[in-house]
């Protein structure tokens, strides 16, 4: 009976150590900036840089991974060791990957609406000097 209460504090001890992240990987808000900045590098590599044939693709995303590196303050080696960390933890990759994904529907929204607001102050300054 005595080892009970022990007992409990020692699980609640280990469950709220569960969350703590291993030394070197990067907390899922900063992981989620760069990984974001990773993947829209790997988009223009792969879509934009097709059209120029001077350019080398893999030479070139590993130019923007490095100025990606530099920008949020991490390493190469913080940013690999961090990915596989979210990719063996697949609930919080899931997490990290449909939070980045919320966020670019709003950021879309947004400038969609921004976009409109221009289109029609356009379409009625247009009007205006027709009238």
């Amino acid at each position: 009976m005595r080892r009970l209460p022990a007992l409990t504090l020692a699980l609640v001890f280990l469950s709220c150590t569960g969350d703590k992240l291993p030394k070197g990987v990067l907390p899922e808000d900063k992981m989620q900036a760069v990984f974001w900045d990773f993947m829209m590098a790997d988009v223009y590599t792969m879509d934009e840089l097709a059209k120029d044939s001077s350019k080398v693709k893999d030479n070139e995303n590993v130019k923007l991974q490095q100025v990606i590196f530099h920008q949020h303050h991490v390493t190469k080696e913080e940013f690999y060791k961090s990915y596989q960390y979210y990719i063996s933890h697949p609930g919080k990759m899931t997490i990290m990957m449909d939070s980045m994904m919320a966020k670019q529907t709003r950021q879309k929204n947004k400038d969609d609406s921004t976009a409109r607001k221009r289109i029609n102050v356009l379409r009625d300054t247009t009007l205006k000097a027709i009238e």
